[in-house]
């Protein structure tokens, strides 16, 4: 393999999100070369480094379950008192005989005391190491009351009752102040509302061999600079050669397709041109200078083969999306859908079928394919699946999932985008990306980073039409942060 592929090999890596079923894998093959014993010691004294580096000594009281994640809790409780800290444990259920976890327990020479909600209360810390990531069912209510006593928690790999694998509750979950979770984040550490049930997450090495990685096919990643890498400009670049975005306009509500059009512009597509027909002149009449308007029927557009990608949903009416969205995937154009397109599917998501990328936000997702329910990647995955469009499931936790089963999630945002006509500069970015010539699925990852990023240097409650002043800026950090990684 040749260098940079296996520099940028290596760099996709680091952004691995498996869930827990593949980090069992991940586990059971490290296992092989690395002893189980000694990836405790070393997860269990991550987790004590992390609380003293966190948290003024104090009383602490660790709860441990009856598995690998309770096998940590004794080594960190071991290694905690070694340093000084009044340290006690309570056991759920005694660890597996002969298994790690029980030589871990075995190891343990400090104060046990009862599984109580009194004695939670009365410590001043509690640790977490009851399930973690990998719990199949609901916490039980003797648990829950537990962990519900503990005035502070610190959790080892997930707060108890977090869906390592969807970040939903099962049950009952805590919130913990910090999470200690070891080798890679799982797809709950970012996923709501597991991301914000664990607090601040520290993620530590605890020396499992990235050999065990590579063996395990995880189709799960962290949406950052580094999976994508945007187009460079380059001294000889001009405006086709850095993309034409074609927006379809709609008559009553041009101000969508004006939003996607300056997300485009300033995404840096070389060309945007609104299709709008018969109303072009109100569309005339606030088109800023070096954005086109165009007039012209749209069988007649569609003659100029630069103009290969388009946005078609934003501002349309149903009647409007219905003249448009099928001639545009007819003539073979890459296609983002949005919006007013989702009206058209409603129920009937076959109807989105030739679309390159489409963009529903939950409302408009379950309006097509019905409610996604608590696994939100498998339900984007389906979506992407039955209409063969990467399919970016829009929220506080963004989800771009391909059609091949590739998926991205990205916590890289601000509640601040919760505003209207946020999404229609969305599309306008990833069309420019897609434009420039990056793959649909990775033109979707950046464009959605890009408009997180550019709303978190948006200050305060802006509105949507600010977003786009900060675009070129966070696509210029995007390529001077995968640039430092690929050097």
């Amino acid at each position: 393999m040749p260098t940079d592929e296996r520099k940028q090999a290596a760099v996709r890596a680091r952004l691995l999100l498996p869930d827990p079923t593949e980090m069992g894998h991940v586990d059971a093959a490290a296992a092989r070369s690395v002893p189980v014993a000694v990836l405790m010691e070393n997860a269990g004294r991550a987790v004590a480094r992390a609380i003293r580096q966190h948290v003024r000594p104090c009383r602490v009281l660790v709860l441990c379950g009856p598995g690998n994640n309770g096998g940590d809790g004794y080594v960190a409780a071991r290694r905690l008192a070694e340093q000084g800290w009044p340290v006690a444990v309570a056991c759920l259920a005694p660890p597996h005989a002969g298994g790690d976890a029980a030589r871990a327990a075995a190891q343990w020479g400090g104060p046990v005391v009862a599984f109580t909600p009194e004695n939670a209360a009365r410590f001043d810390l509690v640790v977490d190491a009851i399930f973690g990531a990998g719990l199949s069912r609901d916490v039980e209510p003797d648990v829950a009351r537990v962990l519900a006593a503990a005035s502070r928690i610190v959790a080892i790999d997930t707060p108890t009752g977090v869906d390592g694998a969807t970040g939903a509750v099962r049950g009952y979950a805590p919130q913990a102040e910090m999470t200690v979770t070891f080798c890679r984040l799982k797809p709950g550490h970012l996923l709501l509302p597991g991301r914000t049930l664990c607090g601040c997450t520290v993620l530590a090495d605890i020396a499992i061999p990235e050999t065990a990685l590579d063996s395990v096919p995880i189709r799960t990643w962290r949406n950052e600079p580094g999976l994508w890498r945007t187009p460079v400009c380059t001294v000889d670049s001009y405006k086709y050669s850095r993309g034409v975005v074609s927006i379809c306009g709609g008559r009553d509500m041009p101000g969508a397709a004006r939003l996607s059009a300056a997300g485009a512009r300033a995404a840096g597509a070389g060309l945007v041109r609104l299709a709008v027909g018969d109303s072009a002149p109100v569309y005339r009449m606030t088109a800023p200078p070096g954005l086109i308007v165009d007039s012209g029927p749209l069988a007649e557009l569609l003659e100029d083969s630069r103009r290969h990608v388009w946005v078609c949903g934003p501002g349309l009416s149903l009647d409007e999306v219905a003249t448009t969205f099928s001639v545009l995937t007819d003539a073979g154009r890459e296609v983002i859908a949005d919006a007013g397109a989702f009206a058209m599917a409603a129920g009937q998501p076959d109807r989105l079928r030739g679309a390159a990328i489409i963009t529903p936000h939950i409302g408009e997702f379950t309006r097509v394919f019905g409610r996604p329910g608590a696994d939100r990647i498998a339900a984007a995955r389906q979506a992407a699946d039955l209409t063969g469009a990467v399919t970016v499931l829009k929220g506080p936790d963004t989800i771009i999932a391909a059609p091949d089963g590739r998926v991205a999630i990205n916590a890289h945002a601000t509640p601040m985008l919760g505003t209207a006509g946020s999404g229609d500069t969305l599309t306008g970015i990833i069309a420019a990306l897609l434009a420039a010539g990056m793959p649909r699925w990775e033109a979707a990852c950046a464009g959605v980073w890009i408009h997180g990023d550019a709303a978190l240097h948006a200050g305060e409650w802006p509105v949507a039409e600010a977003f786009d002043a900060h675009v070129g800026a966070a696509r210029a950090r995007a390529e001077a942060q995968a640039e430092k990684l690929f050097g």
